[in-house]
């Protein structure tokens, strides 16, 4: 009795010990030798590759370039869209080759004013 009792003892030893070392510390330790500071990597490393929203947003990235080129719209590979070209331009859209622009002032340079 006596020895299924240590045996028993021995196993829930064993088993809290393993939890322990299971549990990985909530934050990494910074050292600081000589007034240089050195993190630890390898703990930062850890934190950052256990999201596990990040293999997701992975897969979301790869499929992004995946798309081809041809299926995307023309504001996302850099074309100018009728939209765009519409608000460069002002109220000459179709009408003329020279963006609507304030009529000048004719009072010169504004760095002239102050002469």
């Amino acid at each position: 009795m006596k020895h299924r009792l240590m045996i028993a003892a021995g196993m829930l030893l064993m088993g809290g010990i393993s939890v322990a070392q299971a549990q990985e510390p909530l934050g990494c330790v910074e050292v600081s030798v000589g007034g240089y500071k050195a993190p630890d990597y390898g703990c930062l490393s850890r934190q950052m590759g256990n999201n596990p929203e990040g293999a997701a947003a992975a897969r979301k990235n790869q499929e992004a370039i995946n798309d081809p080129v041809s299926k995307r719209p023309p504001n996302q590979v850099g074309l100018a869209t009728p939209a765009a070209t519409g608000t460069r331009m002002g109220n000459t859209f179709g009408t003329s080759v020279k963006p609507q622009r304030p009529a000048a002032t004719g009072a010169g340079s504004p760095l002239m004013i102050g002469r």
